[in-house]
């Protein structure tokens, strides 16, 4: 099996979600802090890309502090639910109770 092979069978995490207190004041952290493009913005949430991932800034009343993978079956998880955006995703906990979001892969625009 060769590296590239490997390397395409991998799981992607697609993004990784921490909560803030204060969206906006978070936003201007971490555009003035770091080179990334602002996806999205309001009130309750931010999405921030970066080359290699995205960073979602949420509101602890809204989602949780969680990773987000892409899954071809996500489906499998249970019920999913369609987002704002579009994308259909699953809240599950791992063995140790984090949050993980399972998105499926179909949903998203990337």
């Amino acid at each position: 099996m060769t590296e590239a092979t490997i390397v395409q069978n991998l799981a992607t995490i697609h993004h990784i979600a921490i909560t803030v207190d204060d969206v906006e004041k978070a936003v201007n952290w971490y555009r003035d802090t770091f080179n990334c493009e602002i996806e999205y913005q309001d009130k309750t949430w931010a999405f921030i890309r970066f080359q290699n991932i995205k960073l979602a800034l949420v509101m602890p009343n809204q989602h949780p502090a969680h990773l987000a993978f892409l899954h071809e079956q996500a489906e499998q998880f249970g019920e999913l639910k369609t987002h704002r955006d579009g994308s259909r995703s699953i809240y599950i906990n791992d063995s140790a109770g984090n949050a993980v979001e399972i998105v499926a892969k179909d949903s998203i625009k990337d």
